[in-house]
């Protein structure tokens, strides 16, 4: 426990640790506790601290270690959830001021599974309220207020999984679960640092997990290094019956391959503006992936309105999953004004309007899809710019970020995010891989083998 750079060490090599006798889960658990309920508080990333579940945890899993039992390679790891994972006596409150009192007596099936590996639940991690379905204009759209990034507490940590991103990236979790509807999973990791997996949709079951778009609601990892992220999906991949829109079967990690043989990339056009140093950055990262034999070539996706179909499916699922809500009145208790005008807005979205953004979904997906006929893998930069202002209206600090999160999260296709290095003000930056349904394995391949390759996922704040 003397070594400061403990914390932020990455997940598979914490649990190496535990297994090796260098550290126990409790001690590694203590230390988490106390760092979270200071820095994490300083942060606005925690939402609720659940000490007795995680020093009970740690310590059946230090018994099992010394019994001979490991349940898996994060065994003993402790970690923090975003907070619309349903866990049992603690509260969930979605972000939301309308949901302060809100407790479940279940845990989501993610953290189930998260405990049959062994792992240690911390506690809750904060979040955007309802995790942004409304649409919202200010970072401080939360009970716990503006999630405040590590690498500069003046700016906002992204996204609504924001919690989970500056949490790990202080290293204050072992890793963390978040979730992404459009975007919520990739904006945190790439302003955080992080390499962070946006599973193919239904990769990840999500019993227990609030809803806002029940055809785009995705769970995956945020973790400091892709081979954690590919440790921690095969613990929580894998068919759950009561999500019937669980993928059959399950899910294991391959670091080695199939990166190991020549992938076929294709780069994505992007606008860069005055964005030089992100496009440089880009560079780099083609010419590093060059250098490990994979075959680069442009790419294009077909020319659909997919942000507009985007938006209307979330409009519309979320002014249904929050109907009660809505016309109870009790909507007007949520802190973002433009929040609560957009989840009223949407129960007044024509059913012509859903049926066409549908239909859209059915005719662009098999198109679209046919890029991975030539490319193995896509990529591009995650976005434009680092993290914004977190006292800022977003509508003045969102402008020219860029990002490709509304064909990818409509067709339900997986991408990770991987750090590449900084933009003009010195903060983190992503490279995003982008893989057909079902493609993690070649995205984790190669995000690790690129990992191996630089060192920009190893800065921290």
């Amino acid at each position: 426990m003397a070594d400061p750079d403990l914390r932020y060490k990455p997940a598979s090599e914490l649990g190496r640790m535990i297994r090796g006798g260098q550290v126990s889960s409790t001690e590694l658990t203590r230390m988490y506790l106390d760092a979270l309920d200071s820095e994490g508080r300083r942060l606005n990333c925690l939402a609720e601290l659940a000490p007795e579940r995680a020093l009970a945890e740690a310590a059946r899993a230090d018994a099992e270690v010394a019994a001979g039992t490991v349940r898996g390679p994060l065994h003993g790891v402790p970690y923090g959830v975003k907070d619309l994972l349903a866990t049992d006596g603690i509260p969930t409150r979605w972000g939301s001021p309308a949901h302060a009192d809100q407790v479940f007596d279940y845990d989501a099936g993610v953290v189930d599974r998260l405990g049959a590996a062994g792992c240690v639940l911390l506690g809750k991690l904060s979040m955007i309220e309802l995790a942004g379905g409304g649409g919202y204009n200010t970072c401080a759209a939360s009970i716990d207020g503006p999630c405040l990034n590590p690498y500069d507490t003046s700016r906002w940590a992204g996204g609504s999984s924001s919690g989970p991103g500056a949490a790990t990236a202080a290293g204050l979790v072992g890793f963390s679960i978040g979730t992404e509807t459009w975007g919520s999973i990739l904006v945190p990791s790439s302003f955080c640092n992080l390499s962070g997996m946006r599973p193919t949709y239904g990769r990840v079951p999500r019993h227990g997990a609030m809803a806002l778009s029940w055809t785009m609601d995705k769970i995956g990892p945020m973790c400091r290094s892709a081979e954690d992220c590919g440790l921690v999906l095969q613990a929580i991949a894998g068919h759950d019956s009561r999500d019937p829109s669980s993928l059959p079967g399950g899910w294991r990690f391959v670091p080695e391959a199939p990166a190991t043989d020549r992938l076929r990339i294709g780069v994505l056009p992007t606008d860069f503006g005055d964005a030089e140093t992100v496009k440089g950055h880009v560079e780099r990262a083609v010419a590093e992936l060059q250098a490990m034999d994979h075959t680069l070539g442009e790419a294009a996706l077909p020319d659909y309105p997919y942000a507009t179909a985007n938006m209307t499916l979330i409009h519309a699922d979320g002014a249904a999953a929050f109907e009660k809500l809505i016309r109870s009145g009790e909507v007007r208790k949520l802190v973002d004004p433009q929040q609560q005008a957009g989840l009223i807005a949407g129960l007044a979205v024509p059913a012509v309007d859903y049926i066409k953004a549908m239909q859209l979904r059915s005719v662009a997906g098999p198109h679209a899809v046919r890029v991975f006929e030539t490319f193995d893998v896509l990529a591009a930069p995650t976005l434009l710019k680092g993290a914004i202002p977190a006292a800022r209206p977003m509508s003045e600090t969102w402008e020219g970020m860029g990002g490709n999160g509304g064909p990818n999260n409509l067709l339900g296709w997986p991408s990770l995010t991987v750090p590449m290095g900084s933009d003009d003000e010195g903060l983190p930056v992503g490279l995003e891989l982008v893989g057909p349904p079902g493609g993690e394995t070649a995205l984790l391949a190669l995000g690790v083998q690129l990992q191996g390759a630089t060192d920009w996922h190893l800065r921290r704040p």
